[in-house]
C-alpha cells in the first residue's frame, strides 16, 4: 500500500521526542541563536531551556511555528511549567481559575492547587443538552484555522464565576482568536477577568486582537517565535 503524504519542509521532523525534558542553558551554549533546524530552544521563566519542534503552517512552506502540545509532554515538563505559571500568577489575586479547553486543562488543576484553590472552572467544546447558547462563544486558533468551534460555560457553573474575579489559564496565546472571545463572553456575564497565564506566548501573543491592555495582562512562561525559512535554516520573523 502506498501513501501520498506531501514531502516535509526542510529541517523539520516528527515531534515524538520533543517536550520530554527541561535542559540547562549550559547544554545549549552556542546553539541558542538561529538559524535553527528541527527545533527551537526557548528560555523559561525561572531558568531552564525547552526545545520546541518546528511545524510549517498549512499553505505556507516557508512559514512555521515552534509548537507546544501540552498533553504530549512528559509529566516532569508539565510539572515544571505549571510551577512556573503559578509563580507568575501569584501576583494576580483572583477568586477562581478558569481553564480553557482543551490543552489549558493540562495546567489548570495543578495551577489551582498551587495557588490554594480547592476547585477550578472548566469551559468546554462539547455541548451538553442543558447548555445555553447565550453562555457560549465561537473561537478560532492559529493551529486550527477556520475551525469556528464553540466554547461553552456550563449553566451550573455560572454562579461560581458571576460577580467574581478569575484568571484564565491556557497552554498558549497566539493569534488571540481563542482568548479574546472567551474574555468577552465572561465580561458580558459579569465576570471580572483579572488576567491570564499561559505556558507559551507565540509571536506577538494576539496583541492586535486582544488589545494592548488585555495582552499586557497575559503572563507567559516562555516566548515562541513565528519562523521564516531561509537557505540555512529557520529564523524568527521580524516583529511587526
Amino acid at each position: 500500500m502506498t501513501t501520498n503524504n506531501p514531502s516535509p519542509s526542510p529541517w523539520t521532523k516528527p515531534t515524538t521526542d520533543f517536550w520530554q525534558q527541561i535542559d540547562t542553558a549550559e547544554q545549549w551554549q552556542a546553539r541558542m541563536q538561529p538559524p535553527w533546524r528541527y527545533g527551537v530552544p526557548v528560555t523559561l521563566v525561572g531558568g531552564g531551556v525547552l526545545e520546541l519542534p518546528i511545524r510549517p503552517l498549512p499553505g505556507h512552506a516557508d512559514r512555521a511555528v515552534a509548537s507546544l502540545i501540552a498533553n504530549q509532554a512528559s509529566v516532569a515538563v508539565i510539572d515544571h511549567l505549571t510551577q512556573a505559571m503559578a509563580s507568575l500568577a501569584r501576583s494576580t489575586a483572583v477568586d477562581l481559575i478558569v481553564g480553557l479547553p482543551t490543552l489549558g486543562f493540562v495546567f489548570a488543576a495543578g495551577l489551582a492547587e498551587r495557588l490554594g484553590h480547592t476547585r477550578w472552572v472548566p469551559l468546554g467544546y462539547s455541548r451538553k443538552f442543558w447548555y445555553r447558547d447565550e453562555l457560549s462563544t465561537v473561537v478560532d486558533s492559529i493551529t486550527s484555522p477556520g475551525s469556528g468551534k464553540r466554547i461553552y460555560l456550563d449553566p451550573n457553573l455560572l454562579p461560581l464565576v458571576q460577580g467574581r474575579s478569575v484568571l484564565l489559564v491556557d497552554d498558549a496565546v497566539s493569534s488571540g482568536r481563542t482568548m479574546a472571545p472567551v474574555w468577552d463572553l465572561l465580561t458580558r456575564l459579569d465576570v471580572q477577568v483579572s488576567g491570564a497565564v499561559v505556558a507559551m506566548r507565540q509571536g506577538d501573543g494576539g496583541r492586535e486582537i486582544l488589545g494592548t491592555e488585555r495582552a499586557g495582562a497575559v503572563q507567559a512562561v516562555f516566548e515562541s517565535p513565528l519562523l521564516t525559512l531561509k537557505e540555512n535554516g529557520w529564523w524568527p520573523m521580524p516583529a511587526r
